[in-house]
């Protein structure tokens, strides 16, 4: 008796189309989420941030130094676009530390 063998497809073979299929969809959103703030005219948000800034001591410390708060500018957008990190970020990462 002999076995047909019929071309069935292998896990790496699988694993490439899943991959390829994640790239594909992720440059799809990131696009979409360009023109949509292009469009816009890329409107810009503002959210308040308290700076601490993070100045290392001897012995493995680390103190901080509070520089008060100020607002940073960010963009309205699903991901970072033009450098600017998007507000629904900010708004919830608003304790910042900047090391010296």
């Amino acid at each position: 008796m002999t076995r047909s063998t019929k071309a069935s497809p292998t896990l790496a073979r699988i694993a490439e189309k899943v991959l390829l299929t994640l790239v594909t969809v992720a440059l799809l959103i990131y696009a979409a989420d360009w023109a949509t703030f292009t469009l816009r005219g890329k409107p810009l948000g503002s959210v308040i941030v308290e700076r601490y800034l993070q100045v290392p001591l001897k012995g493995s410390k680390t103190e901080y130094d509070d520089e008060g708060e100020r607002a940073v500018s960010c963009s309205r957008s699903l991901l970072p676009q033009s450098l600017w990190t998007p507000c629904w970020y900010l708004a919830r990462h608003t304790i910042q530390a900047d090391k010296l």
